[in-house]
């Protein structure tokens, strides 16, 4: 019967033990019973490779017999593993090995190819052991030589170490190969990655990693079916997953997408690989050798979707940065010329360039040749000789990977605000618009990838067709002292939501645990709490007994707060109004509760208003904080706060109008979790005391974060108020305060609704729900993330990436995207965590949809007994 060849290479991970062989088996009868012939590529196990390096290295001086020992010992477990009898075999290729290792030993030398021939030892006597256990299957298997089917191109010069350890082969269709596979009797084929022979006969290797490539050019040459990438990770990845865990798996990529992924340093693939299938227009697979029945990440043609995606965020280490100046590069013909034939004359590749009209910037990935004693300082000779050149090292490249990034350019202006505090080397915008790629100090690189990586994809899944995150899937779950509050009252819930659906649910028992903890932290004099985050009437009742202030943003808050409580002591309410009309700042005055002013011109204006009152002043320290644009308060592009440059101007108005400034105020952003942002605001605004001599108030704000989803770190409170302390024992005379808001309400609140349809639009899953941006806004209005479940399926298994939408006649009507659900049904109770805070204030009528009712749950109390608002 004829079969259709297909290529599946298999790494180091994939070969090292049985558990795996017995996944290979698996895979290859998958595939024999669909009609297909595996060419099966193999790579060394892994760490072979490693060790055959340190072998070279010890053969100049010594003899390495404890390598050799090594070596062996590895592949005999592996033979034993597997159960078959390769012990003479092994022992001719070690014995081949010692020869090798004695013979440079002798010369005092390690050529290229001696080097090349050394390190196919681990390819080669994988192969065999493999071949010989795929026989016990009962399978018809063909060990195929690679060196036979594989030859290189012939390199510009052979004296050039590259010519023999990192060659590049053809990848046209070889009709002698098809004819030989045609005539092959064979079932299975199986051979060698990372190795091919020049014209001379000689082995030759394709590069550390190079067995994608070798696949990669088996698939084009025999044009085979597909190529399949074994590995060990289930496909493609938005990060790095070890070490970005929010990561996720990305089902489908372009050609040109993936090479881009695989040359800005992801692991995953070599960047040679991706070529000769697309010429072929060969379908590419990155699959999971654990777990051969996943589909993984497939590498097909364009689709030829015009939006912009960001896939992915990479970062590769490693990196040299050379700057090359002069003042006669203007206009100069023939500069760059030169310039570029000091790299090719020393052998070195660039792999991104800019220029300028008197300089030229250039990286350069730090690979085997630059390593070799003195090719870096003979290179800077050469360009010192015509411009003055200088290492910048070590460095790294951060890259954001997608399609058309260009068209959303205009869209990271909050995203380059991670980088104020960095220098950027090299900003590198790709020439096929599929890169924007910036170099940074090395250290710095893997935080500022997870940053960009929250920015740009966490909080942003709509157009991506992904899946789990690393985390979910294989991270550790964080240790919980208790479950959410909503877990221990599922079945409340549930009865709840059968009795009236969509609602706001709060949890008195959590709102007060949340207040509890806050004023442990023993540096904070008062507590005021941000009423815009959820004026409830029960929850602004329980605050007003556990003795909280109250920050309020509208004069209509204020009265509210008058209404409820007509004897409370006005100094428990702090009115902080913005772009607010003069008629506000008078009531409230007359109210006689404390008073904010965050703008130069109602002094200016109106300062006869505030004549011999106290106030305070919030100052815009110059920088904001938080996790989307929207909810940044401070800088320039903030309507919040005085600016520093105005502050003279204030005080020299308030000292002439005998405005007595008793407090200053300040307030970054929402969502912070850097358990030092306050004490910076705290030091920040110390340094203003001199020009207001009266204050004896710094409030210094909230915007204390909520922990969203597995791998964030919880705000740590601990370090908050050891930081504050160490600052406010140099200011005796200072009461602190801050406003949090979301952070004491958000866990309590869960909003609930039922589904009410679902439907499949090509690669997407809709789970329609009763409610949407109409009773929660946040994730429309500035892509906040919410913890999703189906509370009436909680404990059945996740088995459905969907996206969570509502009913309302908007596009952005999406409550979570790419979320993992058990199978959802009409009439289930979705649950939407954290939700207590700027949820039902923030709701609307919009679409004439009401919004979800709210009830109050209070400590002991049962669903039957819970009242509605």
């Amino acid at each position: 019967m004829q079969r259709n060849n297909i290529v599946i290479k298999f790494g180091g991970t994939s070969v090292a033990n049985h558990d795996r062989w017995q996944n290979i088996t698996t895979i290859i009868q998958n595939h024999l019973l669909d009609g297909h012939r595996p060419i099966v590529v193999c790579s060394a196990p892994n760490g072979i490779t490693n060790l055959l390096e340190e072998l070279l290295k010890q053969a100049i001086s010594v003899k390495p017999e404890k390598i050799l020992q090594e070596i062996e010992s590895r592949f005999t477990q592996l033979a034993t593993e597997l159960q078959i009898d390769c012990q003479d075999f092994l022992t001719q290729k070690i014995t081949e090995l010692t020869q090798l290792a004695e013979g440079i030993r002798l010369i005092g030398e390690i050529t290229p190819r001696v080097h090349a021939r050394v390190l196919s030892y681990g390819e080669l006597t994988l192969t065999h052991l493999g071949a010989e256990y795929l026989k016990k299957q009962n399978l018809n298997v063909h060990w195929q030589d690679a060196r036979e089917w594989l030859n290189c191109l012939k390199p510009l010069d052979m004296r050039h170490p590259d010519a023999y350890l990192a060659a590049r082969c053809a990848d046209e269709v070889d009709e002698n190969l098809k004819s030989t596979l045609t005539h092959l009797h064979a079932d299975v084929v199986i051979t060698q990655g990372f190795i091919a022979r020049n014209e001379l006969g000689e082995t030759v290797l394709l590069g550390r990693g190079g067995s994608d490539s070798s696949a990669a050019y088996f698939a084009a040459k025999m044009n085979a079916a597909c190529c399949e990438i074994w590995t060990d990770v289930p496909g493609i990845y938005t990060a790095n997953p070890k070490n970005i865990p929010q990561a996720r798996l990305i089902s489908e990529v372009d050609y040109d997408e993936a090479q881009e992924i695989a040359s800005m340093g992801a692991t995953v693939l070599h960047p040679r690989c991706i070529a000769p299938v697309k010429m072929r227009n060969i379908p590419m697979y990155v699959k999971f050798t654990a777990q051969p029945e996943r589909a993984g990440t497939k590498i097909c043609s364009q689709n030829y979707n015009t939006n912009a995606h960001i896939k992915s965020i990479l970062t590769k280490h490693n990196i040299i940065i050379i700057t090359i100046e002069t003042e006669n590069m203007w206009q100069e013909v023939g500069f760059l010329a030169e310039v570029f034939q000091c790299f090719k004359r020393h052998g070195i590749s660039i792999d991104l360039i800019s220029t300028s009209q008197a300089s030229v910037t250039v990286s350069l990935d730090s690979n085997g040749q630059l390593k070799q004693a003195r090719v870096l300082d003979n290179l800077l000779h050469d360009l010192n000789q015509f411009a003055k050149a200088k290492i910048i090292a070590p460095c790294a490249s951060v890259s954001v990977v997608g399609r058309n990034i260009r068209a959303i350019l205009h869209q990271l202006g909050s995203v380059f605000s991670v980088f104020e505090e960095q220098r950027i080397h090299l900003l590198s915008q790709a020439a096929n618009d599929l890169n924007l790629t910036f170099v940074v100090d090395e250290e710095q690189a893997s935080r500022l990838a997870a940053k960009l990586h929250y920015l740009l994809l966490e909080q942003y899944q709509s157009g991506l067709n992904v899946q789990l995150t690393w985390q979910e899937e294989f991270g550790q779950v964080p240790v919980q002292t208790k479950m959410p509050w909503w877990q221990s009252r599922r079945k409340e819930l549930l009865a709840l939501a059968e009795k009236s659906s969509p609602l706001y649910v709060y949890s008195s028992e959590c709102l007060k645990e949340n207040v509890q903890r806050l004023k442990q932290c023993s540096a904070v004099d008062k507590i005021f709490y941000s009423m815009k985050a959820n004026n409830n009437r029960q929850i602004i009742q329980n605050f007003y007994q556990w003795n909280l202030g109250f920050e309020c943003v509208s004069l209509n808050e204020v009265e509210y707060i008058l209404k409820l409580f007509p004897n409370i002591d006005r100094k428990r309410i702090l009115f902080t109004p913005n772009f607010a009309p003069r008629n506000e700042y008078i009531k409230a005055i007359e109210y006689g509760v404390m008073l904010t002013l965050d703008s130069l011109f109602p002094l200016q204006n109106w300062a006869d208003t505030f004549k011999e009152q106290s106030i305070f002043l919030r100052v815009d320290l110059g920088k904001g904080s938080g996790h989307h644009k929207y909810v940044v308060t401070g800088g320039d592009q903030s309507k919040f706060g005085i600016p520093l440059a105005a502050i003279e101007e204030v005080r020299q108005i308030t000292q002439k109008f005998q405005i007595n400034v008793m407090g200053l105020h300040s307030h970054a952003g929402s969502g912070i979790l850097n358990p030092l942002h306050w004490q910076q605001v705290f030091e920040s605004m110390t340094r203003l005391l001199n020009l207001f001599p009266n204050v004896k108030i710094l409030d210094i704000g909230g915007g204390l974060g909520v922990v969203e989803r597995l791998g964030q770190q919880a705000l740590d409170l601990s370090t908050v108020q050891e930081s504050l302390l160490k600052v406010k024992q140099n200011y005796p005379q200072l009461q602190l305060w801050m406003e949090p808001g979301r952070y004491l309400v958000s866990e309590a609140g869960v909003l609930l609704a039922k589904v009410t349809q679902t439907k499949y639009k090509g690669d997407l899953h809709f789970v329609g729900i009763e409610t949407g941006m109409n009773s929660l806004i946040r994730p429309a209005l500035y892509g906040a993330y919410h913890e999703i479940v189906n509370l009436t399926r909680l404990e059945q298994k996740k088995i459905q990436h969907v996206n969570i939408v509502g009913p309302i006649c908007e596009s952005a009507d999406t409550l979570g995207y790419s979320r993992s659900l058990p199978e959802c049904r009409e009439g289930d109770v979705i649950l939407i965590a954290n939700a207590g805070a700027y949820g039902y204030s923030m709701s609307s009528h919009y679409n004439l949809r009401a919004p979800a009712a709210e009830y109050y749950l209070d400590l002991c109390e049962k669903a039957e007994a819970c009242k509605i608002y």
